[in-house]
Order: C-alpha cells, then structure tokens, then sequence
C-alpha cells in the first residue's frame, strides 16, 4: 500500500509540473486559431475564440504592457488591455497557417506595434492638452520637454525602431546565403555596410545612398543597379513569405 501511494504521488507531482510548464499561447492556441479561421459557424467560432483563444490574447496583452511599460496607470491599462484584446481579435482574419509561421510570433508584433502606436497617439494628445498659461512656473524639466515635443522620439518608438532593423538584418543575412552572383554578393555586403554605418552618415538622399553603396562594393553604375534589382528580388520573396516581416513593413491600424 506504502509503494502505490508513493507512486500516486509522483503521479500527482508530475501532472501539476506539465500543467505549470504549459505555454499560455503555444500549439493548441496556434490550433484553434486556424479552426477558428475554417469554421463557417458563427456560435462555433465564438465558442472557439471564448474557450481556447482569447485567454491567451489577454495574457499576449498583459505580459507586453507589462514589460515595456505602455500603461504606468492602473485605471489606463485595464483599457489599453481591452482595446488590445479588440485589436487582435480583429486581425485574426489576416493571419495565414500557409506560410509556416507561428500564430505567437504574427500577433506577439502586431500587438506590439499596436500598444506602441496607441501610447504615442495618448501622449501626443496630452501634450497639447497641456495648458501654457502658467509657463514660467513650469519646471525646467517641463520646460525642456515642451521646446524639444516631437523632435525626439519616445522610448516606445526607439524601441520599435531597434527591433525593426534587427529584423531588417536577419533578412539582409538571409539574402547574403541566398544570392549566387558575385555581383549581387558584393551589393548586399555593401547594404549591410551602408546600415551599420547609417548613423554616421551626413546625406540620405536617393542619389547619396547610391553612391555610397557603388563606393563600398566597387561596382560601377550599372553593375551595382543590375545587382541591385536582384538583390530587391530576393527581399520582396522573403516579405511575401513570412507574417512577421511583411506585417513589419505592411500593419495598418
């Protein structure tokens, strides 16, 4: 008797480990997401999303508010919350199975850019909510903040923007493993260069990036414009084909 209660117990331990380990939007979130998209029947797909989907857009929600600080209010992030939630529950129509990705990693980015949009349209319209009247008993710090309004980015958009290039690399590098001509091999290491060093650049215009790529990788005129185009070729099928990357290039909210 001694020995089945032990092993009862293990049982036990077992069973509440897998449930603690369990992914709040893993596989069977992933499942019924596409079942969801399949079903023509408007109570099953509430049911659906009800039972097996919405849950995890919560806790997709949360967990992002949470951790880059979108809504520092209590009151706030009950609405930014919801109004994420509607968010993607609108956008499940325009996930696609087909391509291979993860439902997680498609609406893990458009949540994101959602709250990053979202918090930037609420402090820009506090801003000019705020009054003038009393300027000079403003703080130096409130001060400053109201000279430099819209000349500096906020930390949600610097944010997106570093997390966008490095998606910008990892698709530069897989074009790198990709292109086969010499040419084009020589135009993508310059494009690559060209971004690394962009910060330090003083033009930006159409006619300076061209130079500066035909001066890096040594090609003439219309070497560079021929490998060029291939190089574009194999960036526009490699968006076509992943979620993440054309939703980067393509959300409208």
């Amino acid at each position: 008797m001694g020995k089945k209660k032990t092993s009862l117990a293990n049982k036990k331990v077992k069973v509440k480990s897998k449930s603690k380990n369990k992914l709040y939007f893993g596989k069977d979130e992933h499942e019924a997401i596409v079942r969801y998209q399949k079903s023509d029947c408007k109570n099953e797909r509430h049911k659906i999303y009800e039972l097996e989907i919405k849950n995890a857009f919560n806790k997709l929600a949360e967990n992002l508010i949470f951790i880059h600080g979108f809504a520092r209010d209590p009151s706030y992030f009950h609405i930014l919350k919801s109004d994420c939630v509607s968010f993607l529950y609108e956008t499940l129509e325009k996930f696609d199975p087909e391509r291979n990705s993860k439902a997680f990693s498609y609406f893990n980015v458009c949540a994101k850019h959602f709250l990053i949009i979202k918090t930037n349209k609420r402090k820009k319209t506090s801003n000019r909510s705020v009054s003038l009247d009393s300027y000079n008993d403003l703080s130096s710090r409130d001060k400053k903040s109201i000279e430099n309004y819209e000349l500096i980015p906020s930390p949600e958009a610097l944010m997106m923007i570093d997390e966008d290039k490095q998606r910008l690399f990892q698709i530069f590098d897989i074009i790198k493993k990709r292109v086969k001509n010499e040419n084009e091999k020589l135009c993508i290491h310059a494009v690559i260069t060209l971004f690394n060093k962009i910060d330090s650049l003083e033009f930006l215009n159409k006619r300076a990036v061209f130079v500066y790529l035909r001066e890096i990788s040594g090609l003439n005129p219309k070497q560079l414009s021929v490998a060029m185009s291939g190089v574009r070729k194999q960036f526009r099928e490699i968006i076509k084909n992943n979620d993440e990357y054309e939703n980067m290039f393509n959300l409208n909210i």
